[in-house]
């Protein structure tokens, strides 16, 4: 019954146009009064422990990074390069847009963070351009999901420490379907732009003006090489290189770039702030939300259905993507990876599968649940930057999800997609 409750309770509440954070919220505290096991001070002890922890104190800093790198000309500097390189094609903006996504992964770590960084500096340009507004705001939702499958990658972390997988292993399993996903999406950006007839910016490509381009944005272009760098050389971990970045994002902005003035400064912690207390509303309710679920003993449930279902691997595998996809439209990465790793993944190695492989499923499933709504915090970022309501972005989402699912189950069926990079280096 509180199941019951707790779910209707949150259908209600968005059909009557409540935020959906709020939503999560109060659908939570419905629930608890009908089940009594909880006190409705629980809730707001949530809003508190949902975002008291060492990991997610990375999406602030990586939320500050991308504003000071968007303020201080660093992330612009990267968008010149990637436009010198893939600007002239057709739907050239578009496929800019998810190569600086893919580059940004590289030092953000954060769905959220990618999309605020890359988003506030691509979104008015494509839409001056004539892109559509559903187009532009579902691509830039779906491409910064790439922000927590290429390293670093705050769920890898998580799942990791959840199940004592070695991170250094699952950051190098990450690489590949990173890059199959960010490469998916330019090839349909490619041909739904040219179908629109939406072209690039008709320069010609020269080696001189590449060349120029790499040379003006040196400092921006050697940011993942320090995070990266830092963290496998094992002088940071992940979270202390958002502190890192958001640093050297300031750095360059303010010293070398010197476009970082003071009140472009404030402007850029505003505006972080903003960002990051809209996000950390939503993952503190959603800390709520799923303690409800464990109390209840839902995912246990549900594990339990899957098992009894068939002895077959690829059907089993099937209904866990199945499982984790409707999670990921409720819960939050962090909360359902903590809840969830520990719990499906012996039922990953009783089919014979490496945790390094199961866990870039479950990092891949959840990152797919950024961009599905009710829950998907992508969506929510973006509709932000674009200043437009939800139903803008999830107007033009649906192709991006099928697409990242398409890339799923080739990750899923395919071992060496993940596992190649982990056995080539860690034999």
């Amino acid at each position: 019954m509180v199941s019951a409750v707790l779910f209707i309770s949150l259908i209600v509440f968005l059909i009557l146009n409540v935020p959906v954070g709020i939503a999560i919220g109060l659908s939570a505290a419905t629930a608890i009064i009908a089940g009594g096991q909880l006190t409705l001070g629980y809730v707001a002890q949530a809003l508190v422990t949902g975002c008291d922890s060492f990991p997610i104190m990375a999406i602030p800093l990586f939320i500050l990074a991308g504003e000071l790198m968007g303020e201080g000309g660093v992330s612009r500097r990267i968008l010149n390069v990637c436009g010198a390189f893939f600007g002239r094609a057709y739907g050239g903006l578009a496929i800019v847009t998810v190569t600086v996504c893919m580059f940004f992964a590289a030092v953000s770590g954060s769905g959220p963070a990618t999309v605020a960084a890359v988003g506030s500096m691509v979104v008015p340009t494509m839409l001056e351009k004539g892109y559509s507004k559903k187009f532009t705001l579902a691509l830039i939702a779906c491409a910064g999901s790439i922000g927590v499958i290429i390293p670093p990658s705050i769920p890898m972390v998580i799942y990791g420490v959840s199940t004592g997988t070695s991170i250094s292993s699952l950051f190098l399993a990450g690489f590949l379907p990173g890059m199959l996903i960010g490469l998916v999406l330019i090839g349909y950006c490619y041909f739904y732009c040219k179908k629109q007839g939406w072209k690039g910016d008709g320069q010609k490509f020269s080696w001189k003006y590449g060349l120029k381009t790499i040379w003006e944005g040196k400092w921006a272009l050697i940011n993942p090489v320090i995070i990266l760098g830092g963290i496998y050389g094992g002088f940071f971990t992940p979270t202390e290189a958002a502190a890192v970045a958001a640093v050297y994002a300031f750095i360059c902005g303010f010293f070398i770039h010197r476009e970082l003035p003071l009140k472009k400064l404030l402007g850029a912690i505003g505006n972080a702030c903003s960002t990051t207390g809209t996000t950390m509303v939503i993952l503190g309710c959603a800390t709520a939300f799923t303690k409800i679920l464990t109390i209840e003993q839902i995912p246990q449930l549900i594990t339990q259905s899957i098992l009894g279902v068939s002895d077959n691997p690829i059907i089993i595998l099937l209904l866990i993507n199945i499982f984790l996809l409707i999670v990921g439209c409720f819960m939050d990465t962090t909360p359902a990876m903590m809840v969830l790793a520990p719990i499906l993944l012996p039922v990953a190695l009783s089919l014979g599968m490496s945790p390094i492989h199961f866990g870039l499923i479950m990092v891949v499933n959840l990152a797919i649940g950024f961009i599905t709504p009710p829950l998907g915090i992508n969506l929510f970022v973006a509709a932000r930057i674009g200043q437009e309501p939800l139903e803008t972005v999830t107007g033009g989402i649906i192709p991006f999800i099928i697409a990242m699912i398409v890339c799923l189950m080739v990750i899923t069926y395919i071992p060496q997609t993940s596992m190649f990079l982990p056995t080539l280096f860690l034999k």
